[in-house]
């Protein structure tokens, strides 16, 4: 999938070192490793995607799902810091909509930090709705909200 220049894909098991490296520039509180990048990549109930331009890694998302349940949880994302605001999370965001419809997931939640206002504002215009607040959520002890979008609410 592409969206204005960036190529949205699947995940690879090669890919694990270029997401550990991007979450190091992009995240520093609750970051995830490289070990667990490698597990993540290789999970039944876990979808990664990344973003590319110019067939660099410039952004990911990870969508956790259950067995046996239509919820699904976006469990983390990132935009590498020169690619923001060219449209990288948006793209990524439509890639796990589109596999939500396929699946038919009924909803998606996610967390997000109270002071990340450019994340806010992006899951908003995605019809995303604050749900719950989070005291003390991230391991730096800021607070956080709980997100949620509906899908098919009626499959």
């Amino acid at each position: 999938m592409t969206h204005m220049g960036i190529l949205v894909r699947r995940g690879r098991a090669h890919d694990a070192s270029n997401l550990a490296a991007l979450e190091q520039r992009c995240f520093s509180y609750d970051q995830i490793g490289l070990r667990s990048f490698r597990h993540l990549l290789k999970q039944a109930h876990c979808f990664v995607w990344v973003a590319l331009e110019n067939e660099h890694i410039v952004g990911y998302c990870i969508v956790l799902t259950r067995k046996n349940s239509r919820k699904w949880r976006l469990y983390s994302l990132a935009t590498a810091p020169e690619a923001r605001g060219k449209g990288v999370a948006r793209a990524l965001m439509e890639a796990v909509e589109t596999q939500a419809v396929i699946d038919r997931a009924a909803l998606i939640r996610l967390e997000v930090k109270t002071d990340n206002q450019a994340a806010i504002d992006l899951y908003r215009k995605l019809d995303f709705e604050v749900v719950d607040i989070l005291p003390g959520y991230y391991d730096d002890g800021s607070d956080g909200y709980r997100l949620q979008r509906s899908l098919n609410p009626h499959l």
